[in-house]
């Protein structure tokens, strides 16, 4: 199978790139608002069945879709996927953290 990722076939289209991938973020922000708030992963961030990872790889899937159907064809890469997905967790006021998440650099860690 051949290269498919839009960003590599055509890395010159830097507007379209931005534009898919700000439409990606606000995409996950909606995605965000039809869920309570979201408590991300606690002392083991590699616990795959947690809430939080589940909800990343289901997100990743439907995300690719919509940007493919959306963008009429547009294959975003894994990465641009990944960085619009962690960029909206950042904006959103949806995720909470537990007192013990694994941050030793969290204050109150």
């Amino acid at each position: 199978m051949g290269i498919r990722y839009n960003l590599w076939l055509d890395p010159d289209n830097v507007a379209q790139h931005r534009a898919v991938e700000a439409d990606l973020e606000r995409y996950f922000m909606e995605r965000f608002a039809d869920y309570p708030h979201i408590r991300l992963f606690g002392a083991d961030p590699y616990d795959y069945d947690a809430p939080f990872n589940r909800l990343y790889d289901m997100l990743m899937a439907r995300a690719n879709e919509y940007c493919e159907r959306q963008w009429r064809g547009y294959v975003p890469t894994p990465e641009q996927l990944n960085r619009t997905f962690f960029r909206a967790v950042g904006r959103s006021n949806k995720f909470v953290r537990d007192r013990n998440d694994g941050d030793p650099d969290r204050p109150d860690a």
